[in-house]
């Protein structure tokens, strides 16, 4: 499990993650913003996973898994067996949709996916065979391309 906790003033809130891959092919992510589930996602569940993405390819390019020129993994690819869940809790949290499911705070997906990228990032490199491992579930044609 790897999971985080951080403060950002620049959107007057906070950010948690929690994450794991597990044996299912399944992909589960749960968002919410101020504890009221968003099940339309939003600004803070594109962060995560541009942050996912961005961490697990500049950890498989220095694994030389990818080659510098090739593209990045797709979410498609990194999402089977990954479970996560991922809050904000804002001060004034802006909800979008028709049945307000969606968060739409601009800045909160940037600062999410820095959070993402940056504790995944340190994650991969404290934890060497845990990131392997992490990485081998990744479809051997995504990794060679």
């Amino acid at each position: 499990m790897i999971g985080f906790e951080r403060e950002y003033s620049e959107i007057e809130g906070t950010i948690e993650v929690a994450l794991r891959w597990c044996d299912s092919r399944e992909e589960r992510v749960a968002s919410y913003a101020n504890s009221r589930p968003t099940t339309g996602g939003g600004t803070h569940e594109l962060g995560f996973r541009d942050g996912l993405a961005a961490a697990v390819t500049t950890y498989a390019r220095e694994q030389q898994l990818l080659t510098p020129s090739g593209p990045d993994f797709t979410l498609t690819q990194l999402g089977a067996g990954l479970t996560a869940v991922v809050a904000v809790k804002l001060d004034r949290p802006e909800f979008e949709g028709a049945t307000r499911d969606r968060l739409g705070n601009g800045p909160v997906r940037a600062c999410v996916a820095e959070a993402v990228r940056e504790h995944l990032a340190a994650w991969f490199h404290a934890n060497p065979a845990q990131a392997t491992a992490v990485l081998a579930r990744i479809p051997m044609t995504a990794r060679h391309r």
